[in-house]
Protein backbone atom coordinates (compact mmCIF):
# COMPACT_ATOMS: atom_id res chain seq x y z
CA UNK A 1 0.00 0.00 0.00
CA UNK A 2 2.97 2.26 0.52
CA UNK A 3 4.64 2.24 -2.75
CA UNK A 4 0.70 2.67 -3.92
CA UNK A 5 0.28 5.63 -2.02
CA UNK A 6 4.16 7.21 -3.41
CA UNK A 7 2.31 6.45 -6.78
CA UNK A 8 -0.43 8.65 -6.61
CA UNK A 9 1.92 11.39 -4.86
CA UNK A 10 4.38 11.06 -8.24
CA UNK A 11 1.43 11.25 -10.25
CA UNK A 12 -0.36 14.20 -8.44
CA UNK A 13 3.40 15.74 -8.99
CA UNK A 14 3.95 15.26 -12.31
CA UNK A 15 0.46 16.26 -13.02
CA UNK A 16 1.84 19.91 -12.15
CA UNK A 17 4.70 19.80 -14.85
CA UNK A 18 4.53 22.67 -17.25
CA UNK A 19 6.23 21.68 -20.62
CA UNK A 20 9.33 23.67 -21.38
CA UNK A 21 10.36 22.06 -24.70
CA UNK A 22 10.75 24.14 -27.53
CA UNK A 23 11.34 24.02 -30.79
CA UNK A 24 14.27 25.37 -32.45
CA UNK A 25 13.54 25.64 -36.62
CA UNK A 26 16.75 24.71 -38.50
CA UNK A 27 15.69 25.02 -42.53
CA UNK A 28 12.68 24.42 -44.29
CA UNK A 29 12.18 21.12 -46.25
CA UNK A 30 9.22 21.71 -48.12
CA UNK A 31 5.87 24.08 -49.07
CA UNK A 32 3.02 23.40 -50.99
CA UNK A 33 -0.58 23.91 -51.01
CA UNK A 34 -1.35 25.45 -47.87
CA UNK A 35 1.32 24.16 -45.52
CA UNK A 36 5.25 23.78 -44.45
CA UNK A 37 7.18 21.46 -42.98
CA UNK A 38 10.75 22.65 -41.47
CA UNK A 39 13.49 20.66 -39.82
CA UNK A 40 14.05 21.32 -36.27
CA UNK A 41 15.36 20.63 -33.03
CA UNK A 42 13.46 19.82 -30.01
CA UNK A 43 15.84 21.35 -26.81
CA UNK A 44 14.78 19.71 -23.14
CA UNK A 45 16.04 19.95 -19.89
CA UNK A 46 19.52 19.39 -19.62
CA UNK A 47 20.85 19.71 -22.92
CA UNK A 48 18.07 17.11 -24.35
CA UNK A 49 18.33 17.67 -27.97
CA UNK A 50 16.41 15.30 -30.93
CA UNK A 51 15.52 15.86 -34.38
CA UNK A 52 11.84 16.39 -35.48
CA UNK A 53 9.89 17.67 -38.39
CA UNK A 54 7.57 20.63 -37.93
CA UNK A 55 4.74 21.17 -39.99
CA UNK A 56 3.04 24.04 -40.03
CA UNK A 57 -0.54 26.05 -41.96
CA UNK A 58 0.85 28.80 -43.95
CA UNK A 59 0.22 32.25 -42.61
CA UNK A 60 -1.90 32.96 -44.63
CA UNK A 61 -4.27 29.95 -44.19
CA UNK A 62 -3.99 29.91 -40.13
CA UNK A 63 -7.37 31.87 -39.89
CA UNK A 64 -9.66 29.17 -42.52
CA UNK A 65 -11.48 27.42 -39.73
CA UNK A 66 -12.05 23.99 -42.55
CA UNK A 67 -8.40 23.84 -42.77
CA UNK A 68 -7.38 23.82 -39.47
CA UNK A 69 -10.04 21.53 -38.37
CA UNK A 70 -8.68 19.43 -41.35
CA UNK A 71 -4.86 19.92 -39.60
CA UNK A 72 -6.31 19.20 -36.45
CA UNK A 73 -8.31 16.00 -37.46
CA UNK A 74 -5.23 14.71 -39.30
CA UNK A 75 -2.54 15.03 -35.60
CA UNK A 76 -5.10 13.16 -34.01
CA UNK A 77 -5.83 10.34 -36.43
CA UNK A 78 -2.06 9.97 -36.81
CA UNK A 79 -0.89 10.26 -33.34
CA UNK A 80 -2.90 6.53 -32.84
CA UNK A 81 -1.31 5.30 -35.99
CA UNK A 82 1.69 3.90 -34.54
CA UNK A 83 3.39 1.62 -37.47
CA UNK A 84 6.85 0.87 -38.87
CA UNK A 85 6.37 2.42 -41.83
CA UNK A 86 4.13 5.01 -41.21
CA UNK A 87 5.67 8.99 -40.39
CA UNK A 88 4.93 9.15 -36.25
CA UNK A 89 3.49 12.56 -35.14
CA UNK A 90 4.35 13.37 -31.73
CA UNK A 91 2.40 16.33 -30.99
CA UNK A 92 -0.19 18.96 -31.62
CA UNK A 93 0.73 22.41 -30.63
CA UNK A 94 -0.29 26.24 -31.14
CA UNK A 95 1.94 29.43 -30.80
CA UNK A 96 0.04 32.03 -31.15
CA UNK A 97 -2.97 31.60 -33.22
CA UNK A 98 -0.57 29.05 -35.63
CA UNK A 99 -1.40 25.42 -35.19
CA UNK A 100 1.84 22.97 -35.85
CA UNK A 101 2.66 19.26 -35.35
CA UNK A 102 5.66 18.09 -34.02
CA UNK A 103 6.84 14.71 -36.47
CA UNK A 104 9.08 12.16 -36.82
CA UNK A 105 11.92 13.14 -39.12
CA UNK A 106 12.73 11.36 -41.73
CA UNK A 107 16.44 11.73 -43.29
CA UNK A 108 15.61 10.59 -46.56
CA UNK A 109 13.98 11.22 -49.87
CA UNK A 110 10.22 10.91 -50.86
CA UNK A 111 9.79 8.57 -54.41
CA UNK A 112 9.44 12.05 -56.28
CA UNK A 113 12.66 12.73 -55.79
CA UNK A 114 13.46 8.96 -56.10
CA UNK A 115 11.95 8.92 -59.23
CA UNK A 116 13.62 11.99 -60.84
CA UNK A 117 17.09 10.98 -59.76
CA UNK A 118 16.63 8.21 -62.14
CA UNK A 119 15.10 10.46 -65.04
CA UNK A 120 18.78 12.19 -64.71
CA UNK A 121 20.65 8.92 -64.75
CA UNK A 122 18.04 8.00 -67.56
CA UNK A 123 18.24 4.49 -65.27
CA UNK A 124 15.57 2.40 -64.54
CA UNK A 125 14.63 1.42 -61.38
CA UNK A 126 15.47 -2.21 -60.23
CA UNK A 127 11.94 -3.94 -60.43
CA UNK A 128 12.44 -5.83 -57.20
CA UNK A 129 13.39 -2.62 -55.77
CA UNK A 130 9.59 -0.67 -57.15
CA UNK A 131 8.23 -4.15 -55.57
CA UNK A 132 9.77 -4.03 -52.43
CA UNK A 133 8.98 -0.58 -51.83
CA UNK A 134 5.18 -0.69 -52.68
CA UNK A 135 4.77 -4.10 -50.55
CA UNK A 136 5.93 -1.85 -47.30
CA UNK A 137 3.49 0.73 -48.16
CA UNK A 138 0.67 -2.23 -48.50
CA UNK A 139 1.85 -3.37 -44.85
CA UNK A 140 1.21 0.08 -43.86
CA UNK A 141 -2.49 0.44 -45.51
CA UNK A 142 -2.85 -2.74 -44.21
CA UNK A 143 -2.74 -1.41 -40.52
CA UNK A 144 -4.31 1.81 -40.98
CA UNK A 145 -7.29 0.28 -42.70
CA UNK A 146 -7.45 -2.21 -39.94
CA UNK A 147 -7.20 0.42 -37.08
CA UNK A 148 -10.01 0.26 -34.61
CA UNK A 149 -10.76 2.91 -31.90
CA UNK A 150 -10.26 2.38 -27.82
CA UNK A 151 -14.52 0.98 -28.02
CA UNK A 152 -13.51 -1.56 -31.61
CA UNK A 153 -14.94 0.25 -33.41
CA UNK A 154 -13.35 0.65 -37.11
CA UNK A 155 -12.30 3.84 -37.57
CA UNK A 156 -12.53 3.39 -41.56
CA UNK A 157 -9.31 5.29 -42.31
CA UNK A 158 -8.63 5.95 -46.24
CA UNK A 159 -5.40 7.81 -47.00
CA UNK A 160 -6.86 9.34 -50.32
CA UNK A 161 -3.50 10.75 -51.58
CA UNK A 162 -0.95 8.20 -51.89
CA UNK A 163 1.02 9.33 -54.25
CA UNK A 164 5.15 9.74 -54.42
CA UNK A 165 5.26 12.48 -52.42
CA UNK A 166 3.81 11.15 -50.15
CA UNK A 167 5.84 8.02 -49.63
CA UNK A 168 9.23 8.12 -48.10
CA UNK A 169 12.32 6.54 -48.03
CA UNK A 170 15.04 7.01 -45.32
CA UNK A 171 18.63 6.46 -45.67
CA UNK A 172 18.33 3.10 -43.42
CA UNK A 173 16.06 1.81 -46.38
CA UNK A 174 12.96 2.29 -44.36
CA UNK A 175 9.72 3.07 -46.27
CA UNK A 176 7.27 5.56 -44.53
CA UNK A 177 3.80 6.79 -45.66
CA UNK A 178 3.37 10.27 -44.84
CA UNK A 179 0.61 13.17 -44.82
CA UNK A 180 -2.70 12.19 -44.03
CA UNK A 181 -3.77 15.71 -44.35
CA UNK A 182 -6.75 14.48 -46.68
CA UNK A 183 -7.46 11.28 -45.29
CA UNK A 184 -10.90 10.59 -43.87
CA UNK A 185 -11.81 8.75 -40.92
CA UNK A 186 -15.25 8.16 -39.09
CA UNK A 187 -15.44 11.13 -36.02
CA UNK A 188 -12.46 12.69 -37.17
CA UNK A 189 -11.86 13.63 -40.34
CA UNK A 190 -14.77 15.06 -42.79
CA UNK A 191 -14.44 13.51 -45.52
CA UNK A 192 -16.53 15.84 -48.16
CA UNK A 193 -16.98 13.14 -50.83
CA UNK A 194 -19.58 13.90 -53.99
CA UNK A 195 -19.03 17.70 -52.92
CA UNK A 196 -15.17 18.37 -53.18
CA UNK A 197 -12.48 16.61 -55.07
CA UNK A 198 -9.19 16.05 -52.91
CA UNK A 199 -5.75 14.66 -53.91
CA UNK A 200 -3.30 14.45 -57.19
CA UNK A 201 -5.85 13.55 -59.67
CA UNK A 202 -3.54 11.49 -61.45
CA UNK A 203 -3.09 8.93 -58.52
CA UNK A 204 -6.81 8.67 -57.62
CA UNK A 205 -8.84 5.85 -58.21
CA UNK A 206 -11.91 5.94 -60.53
CA UNK A 207 -14.03 5.93 -57.78
CA UNK A 208 -12.55 8.91 -56.02
CA UNK A 209 -11.94 10.75 -59.92
CA UNK A 210 -15.81 10.13 -60.09
CA UNK A 211 -16.42 11.96 -56.87
CA UNK A 212 -17.93 8.75 -55.34
CA UNK A 213 -17.51 7.34 -51.78
CA UNK A 214 -14.31 5.50 -51.38
CA UNK A 215 -12.74 2.82 -49.16
CA UNK A 216 -9.13 0.88 -48.44
CA UNK A 217 -9.29 -0.03 -52.12
CA UNK A 218 -9.62 3.04 -53.38
CA UNK A 219 -5.72 3.33 -51.58
CA UNK A 220 -4.72 0.37 -53.49
CA UNK A 221 -5.68 1.46 -56.65
CA UNK A 222 -3.65 4.54 -56.44
CA UNK A 223 -0.54 2.74 -54.94
CA UNK A 224 -1.40 0.12 -58.37
CA UNK A 225 -0.62 3.79 -60.18
CA UNK A 226 2.53 4.76 -58.29
CA UNK A 227 4.11 1.18 -58.62
CA UNK A 228 2.98 1.58 -62.76
CA UNK A 229 5.41 4.63 -62.23
CA UNK A 230 7.79 3.15 -60.69
CA UNK A 231 8.00 0.13 -63.45
CA UNK A 232 7.31 2.42 -66.23
CA UNK A 233 8.98 5.29 -65.07
CA UNK A 234 5.91 7.48 -66.13
CA UNK A 235 2.71 8.17 -64.49
CA UNK A 236 -0.06 6.37 -66.94
CA UNK A 237 -2.63 8.71 -66.45
CA UNK A 238 -1.04 12.73 -66.58
CA UNK A 239 -2.09 15.07 -68.47
CA UNK A 240 -1.76 18.60 -68.43
CA UNK A 241 -5.51 19.28 -68.44
CA UNK A 242 -7.46 18.52 -65.18
CA UNK A 243 -10.43 17.00 -66.58
CA UNK A 244 -8.69 15.15 -69.47
CA UNK A 245 -6.59 13.28 -66.59
CA UNK A 246 -9.74 12.78 -64.50
CA UNK A 247 -11.44 10.98 -67.86
CA UNK A 248 -8.10 8.50 -68.26
CA UNK A 249 -8.12 7.91 -64.84
CA UNK A 250 -11.54 6.83 -65.15
CA UNK A 251 -11.23 5.13 -68.72
CA UNK A 252 -7.94 5.21 -70.72
CA UNK A 253 -7.13 1.65 -71.53
CA UNK A 254 -4.27 0.74 -69.48
CA UNK A 255 -1.70 -1.21 -71.86
CA UNK A 256 0.47 -3.90 -70.26
CA UNK A 257 3.62 -2.88 -68.16
CA UNK A 258 6.11 -4.67 -70.34
CA UNK A 259 4.91 -1.77 -73.58
CA UNK A 260 7.34 0.27 -70.78
CA UNK A 261 9.36 -2.11 -69.60
CA UNK A 262 10.84 -5.22 -70.50
CA UNK A 263 12.32 -6.52 -67.56
CA UNK A 264 8.42 -7.38 -66.19
CA UNK A 265 7.48 -10.68 -65.83
CA UNK A 266 3.56 -12.28 -66.31
CA UNK A 267 3.49 -13.06 -62.55
CA UNK A 268 3.94 -9.04 -61.67
CA UNK A 269 1.75 -8.21 -64.36
CA UNK A 270 -1.08 -10.37 -62.86
CA UNK A 271 -0.37 -8.66 -59.27
CA UNK A 272 -0.68 -4.69 -60.72
CA UNK A 273 -3.60 -5.86 -63.11
CA UNK A 274 -5.40 -6.71 -59.84
CA UNK A 275 -4.38 -3.48 -58.10
CA UNK A 276 -5.22 -1.43 -60.93
CA UNK A 277 -8.41 -3.34 -61.63
CA UNK A 278 -11.28 -0.47 -62.30
CA UNK A 279 -14.00 -3.07 -60.69
CA UNK A 280 -13.64 -2.78 -57.06
CA UNK A 281 -15.01 -5.66 -56.50
CA UNK A 282 -11.93 -7.54 -58.62
CA UNK A 283 -9.45 -5.22 -57.10
CA UNK A 284 -7.39 -6.67 -54.01
CA UNK A 285 -9.82 -6.31 -51.27
CA UNK A 286 -7.03 -4.99 -48.56
CA UNK A 287 -3.78 -4.49 -48.33
CA UNK A 288 -2.37 -7.61 -46.27
CA UNK A 289 -3.61 -9.24 -49.63
CA UNK A 290 -1.65 -7.24 -52.01
CA UNK A 291 1.15 -7.02 -49.85
CA UNK A 292 1.40 -10.75 -49.73
CA UNK A 293 1.14 -11.18 -53.53
CA UNK A 294 4.06 -8.92 -53.70
CA UNK A 295 6.01 -10.81 -51.12
CA UNK A 296 5.69 -13.59 -52.75
CA UNK A 297 7.05 -12.09 -56.25
CA UNK A 298 10.35 -10.79 -54.70
CA UNK A 299 10.60 -13.55 -52.02
CA UNK A 300 9.44 -16.68 -53.85
CA UNK A 301 12.93 -17.80 -55.14
CA UNK A 302 14.29 -17.61 -51.52
CA UNK A 303 16.10 -14.07 -50.55
CA UNK A 304 15.17 -10.75 -51.74
CA UNK A 305 15.71 -7.04 -51.43
CA UNK A 306 15.53 -5.96 -47.78
CA UNK A 307 15.95 -2.40 -45.85
CA UNK A 308 19.59 -3.03 -45.78
CA UNK A 309 19.32 -3.61 -49.87
CA UNK A 310 17.30 -0.27 -50.30
CA UNK A 311 19.23 1.84 -47.93
CA UNK A 312 22.72 0.50 -49.82
CA UNK A 313 20.95 1.63 -53.08
CA UNK A 314 19.74 5.10 -51.85
CA UNK A 315 23.33 6.06 -50.89
CA UNK A 316 24.65 4.89 -53.66
CA UNK A 317 22.01 6.90 -55.92
CA UNK A 318 22.07 10.00 -53.52
CA UNK A 319 26.28 10.04 -52.67
CA UNK A 320 25.12 13.44 -50.85
CA UNK A 321 23.88 11.45 -47.98
CA UNK A 322 26.71 9.88 -46.93
CA UNK A 323 28.35 12.53 -45.37
CA UNK A 324 25.20 13.30 -43.24
CA UNK A 325 25.12 9.80 -42.49
CA UNK A 326 28.09 9.72 -41.37
CA UNK A 327 27.33 12.60 -38.71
Amino acid sequence: MGLFRKSERQIEALSTIQDTNTFKLVKKLAEGGMGAVYEAIQLGAEGFEKRMAIKTILEDFSTNDEFVEMFIGEAKLVADLIHQHIVQIYQLGKAGRQYYMAMEFIKGVNLEQFIDRHHQYKKRIPTELCVYICSRVCRALEYAHKKRNLAGELLGVVHRDVSPKNIMIDTEGVVKLTDFGIAKARNLMKDKEGDVLMGKVQYMSPEQAAFEQTDGRSDIFSLGVVLYELLAGRNIFADDDTLVCIENVQKKPIPPISHYNPNVDDDLQRVLDRMLERDKSKRYQDGGEAATDLEFYIYKGGYGPTFSTLSEYLLHLFPEFKQRVAN
